[in-house]
């Protein structure tokens, strides 16, 4: 279509050396061609080219003085990038490869993620290439300290509302909330992921990685299946990996492998998941421990190796592109029925081609690991209501959402005429809701 392709080009000449924007960008708009399509007036109102341009990007420097009184700079980003439908609501990132382009992308991916919750929030990320890893705790109070003390100007509970993601856990969120409550002399949820003493919800740690196997659930459910007796390979072993595993677990599956950035482990009869806690969340040491303490398992250096492994589900929950064109083929090869994607972007546009063209049941990140960000919302709400929910509360909100978003993206899908591609049903039934918006606002 010469609407969607003449916006893209223009992106791409805007944003040149974005790489992770330019295939994010792509990927939503090819999707909503369908919508775009019954809706000339989208065209007239310039609407695509102000969703892809975020409301605001704020850059800054992080200095910080290390534990031998060295000091340090590195870069901080907030991209607030849509606000139609609430306040702006995204993780912050803590990783070397942190840089504008991945900010954009996840931002990006954020608002249909957040819309698709059924939720007020719209979408915003933000973070720093800053590296927590082999940093004292100290260390990193100071960099979040600094980071929080040009951040705190730029973020509100009616705002903006950060969160967690890669590199930045509770022990982060705690010195960022204390420095900005320092700051601000106030109170107030302006932060999600805390700890249960100053606000936070139960359910948050688990929340992706359950939201994952929740909404994979249901797709098996419509198709007549369910996790019982499914082999089940899940990339990464943080808390999105390692609670995806403990709900397909509790369904009847048999989880056999995992990984974190050095290797892999394979484990035949299954993967015991109270060693693999003990290794990465209690001790924080790598992977391959694994091998040494379960008789049977294997580890394999390099981390590609995993998607060889047969399987009926694949669950990628590291990071993004981590299945290019060659692993995906290889996941077809070896009889995998259902993806689920519980990273941000972890298939790269060819992987999805191969899994669409084989009939693979494909369920795309910006639906598949809501979760996380929905039980944001609920620890937003019951920040603002001065509530306190039980687990098994923000657990069955938590499962219906997800439901939710699988009965929703099928019913777009089947509603345009590309009944099964969840990518574009994801992608639509997300638009949808913040075009409707948007038009509503006027041009601003």
């Amino acid at each position: 279509m010469q609407y969607v392709e003449r916006v893209l080009a223009e992106l791409k000449e805007k944003n040149p050396n974005e790489p992770e924007f330019h295939q994010a960008a792509t990927e939503i708009l090819n999707g909503l061609k369908p919508v775009i399509e019954k809706h000339p007036e989208y065209e007239k109102a310039a609407l695509l080219e102000r969703f892809v341009e975020p409301e605001r990007v704020i850059l800054f420097r992080v200095p910080w003085v290390d534990d031998k009184g060295n000091v340090h700079v590195n870069k901080g980003y907030r991209v607030q990038f849509n606000s139609a439908i609430g306040p702006y609501k995204g993780g912050l990132r803590f990783h070397p490869s942190v840089n504008l382009s991945i900010i954009k992308f996840l931002g990006l991916e954020q608002i249909l993620k957040n819309s698709l919750t059924g939720l007020p929030i719209g979408g915003g990320k933000g973070g720093s290439n800053f590296d927590p890893k082999g940093k004292s705790d100290n260390e990193i109070m100071k960099f979040c300290q600094s980071f929080m003390t040009e951040l705190y100007r730029h973020i509100g509970q009616d705002t903006d509302v950060p969160a967690g993601d890669i590199g930045v856990g509770g022990r982060e969120i705690g010195f960022l909330f204390g420095q900005y409550k320092r700051i601000r002399d106030e109170h107030v949820g302006v932060l999600t992921g805390r700890g249960l003493t100053y606000g936070g919800s139960l359910v948050r740690t688990e929340a992706t990685g359950y939201g994952l196997v929740y909404i994979t659930a249901e797709a098996l459910k419509a198709r007549g299946d369910s996790f019982e007796g499914k082999t089940v390979v899940i990339s990464g072993s943080g808390n999105v990996a390692i609670y995806a595993c403990q709900k397909a677990q509790q369904l009847g599956a048999k989880v056999v492998a995992m990984y974190d950035s050095n290797g892999y482990i394979y484990d035949p009869k299954g993967i015991r998941l109270d060693v693999v806690k003990q290794i990465k969340e209690v001790e924080r040491a790598r992977i391959k421990e694994y091998a040494n303490r379960v008789k049977g398992a294997e580890y394999h250096e390099g981390c590609k190796g995993i998607w060889t492994i047969p399987c009926d589900i694949a669950l990628p929950c590291a990071t993004q592109n981590e299945i290019d064109e060659v692993s995906a083929k290889a996941l077809v090869k070896n009889g995998v029925k259902y993806v689920g994607e519980g990273a941000n972007m972890p298939s790269t546009l060819e992987a999805i081609e191969v899994f669409q063209k084989a009939g693979v049941v494909f369920l795309p990140a910006k639906a598949a690991n809501a979760g996380g960000v929905a039980t944001s919302a609920l620890e937003m709400a019951q920040s603002s209501g001065r509530l306190f929910w039980t687990f098994e509360e923000v657990d069955a909100k938590l499962k219906n959402i997800m439901v939710n978003i699988y009965h929703n993206m099928d019913a777009a899908a089947k509603e345009y005429g590309v009944e099964g591609d969840y990518v574009a049903g994801a992608n639509i039934a997300g638009f949808i809701k913040v075009a409707n918006a948007m038009m509503a606002h006027g041009i601003v």
